[in-house]
């Protein structure tokens, strides 16, 4: 009985800590019980089904404690990595915002609580819709299930292979954001080379006042032709799911 109530716990600790930081499940406007249910649900779920190879007589306390410590690093990790991942689209808006004179905008993030840029916040809101209408909320569960496949409870990777998937995941998230924003950042280098020949031809113009309003419609211009590129990542982001977590 101490054995499977143990093994709960430990299952209970990893995705509790993967709750925390994971997309979707992470969000401020989902209700703390549910939350709380949900993680509980799972827990009961997965510790049933799946075998703990644990003589709990042959536990300490101090080695109990460490296989939490354990199970909820590798929680923690799995989730920031998704995380990563999830907020590509996000900042390639803000790099988008910032080539529009946006970077001093700000709003309140109803998902997070956090204050957040309109343009940014609207991909992300974009993208959300069409991750959650491609059941992708599934495959975070489906990533639960496989971490207990590949490590059940009580086993977790090392701390080099965690460390080295959040910090690749890290790397990765800013190349993609890079990758997408590519369009629009050659769409202002341009602007910005046309109007410095303006300004070579007609001094008396005023470059700084024009450039204002050109740059915001050269902006929203260019994301209407960013939104496919949000709908190939959503396939993208599994692979690179596939890729980067320690499964």
């Amino acid at each position: 009985m101490l054995e499977k109530i143990f093994g709960f716990v430990l299952v209970l600790t990893r995705i509790s800590a993967l709750f925390l930081v994971l997309p979707v499940f992470s969000w401020r406007t989902i209700p703390v019980r549910i939350k709380a249910a949900t993680a509980i649900i799972l827990a009961v779920f997965i510790s049933t089904v799946t075998p703990i190879d644990l003589d709990y007589s042959q536990v300490s306390a101090v080695e109990a404690f460490l296989l939490m410590f354990n199970e909820a690093a590798y929680g923690l990790a799995l989730g920031l990595i998704a995380f990563f991942l999830f907020s590509v689209v996000k900042l390639s808006g803000k790099f988008i915002e910032r080539q529009m004179g946006f970077a001093m905008a700000s709003i309140l993030d109803p998902l997070t609580g956090e204050n957040s840029q309109p343009l940014s916040s609207l991909l992300e809101m974009i993208f959300i819709i069409i991750f959650l209408s491609a059941n992708g909320h599934h495959m975070f569960l489906l990533i639960i299930s496989r971490s207990y496949e590949a490590f059940p409870a009580g086993s977790t990777p090392t701390i080099d292979v965690l460390t080295g998937g959040v910090i690749e995941a890290g790397a990765m998230m800013f190349l993609a954001a890079l990758r997408l924003a590519v369009p629009v950042f050659a769409a202002f280098l341009l602007l910005i080379v046309i109007l410095g020949v303006l300004a070579r031809i007609v001094p008396e113009m005023n470059i700084l006042f024009i450039s204002l309003p050109v740059r915001v419609g050269l902006g929203l211009i260019m994301v209407t032709t960013f939104l496919p590129y949000v709908n190939g990542f959503v396939s993208e982001f599994a692979e690179l799911m596939g890729k980067l977590l320690p499964l």
